[in-house]
């Protein structure tokens, strides 16, 4: 096994997870939160949180099996930057909470930025 496989299998569970849990098995309430201050009902949390996680574990799926591909990661990273933004943005109090977007978001961009890097490298 690769490194690279290694760093896409955890980028991609990353995103299975986070959009299984919290998103499509149990709703969190911190999604419904999320939803509401992006401007919707908190009632549509219930169909736009498990879209949304639906997505994630699409992307997370894609990232795992195109290897030979770069844009899902590319994906990935934009979202992360783009979520974690929102989230600092909507609800900043969750950045200090135990588990938070700071951490998860910054190791996942960490592990686009390791997958990219050894992609450059095996190439060369």
């Amino acid at each position: 096994m690769t490194t690279n496989l290694i760093y896409r299998l955890t980028l991609g569970l990353l995103f299975i997870y986070h959009g299984l849990v919290p998103k499509i098995i149990w709703l969190s309430e911190i999604e419904k939160q999320l939803i509401e201050a992006g401007g919707f009902a908190k009632e549509d949390a219930t169909f736009l949180s498990p879209a949304a996680g639906a997505m994630e574990v699409i992307l997370g799926l894609m990232i795992i099996f195109l290897r030979k591909q770069l844009f899902p990661v590319y994906i990935a990273a934009f979202s992360l930057i783009g979520l974690l933004s929102f989230v600092a943005l909507a609800r900043a109090d969750l950045l200090i909470e135990a588990f938070n977007p700071v951490s998860t978001n910054l190791m996942g961009l960490v592990f686009c930025y390791l997958i990219i890097r050894s992609a450059n490298e095996m190439k060369h």
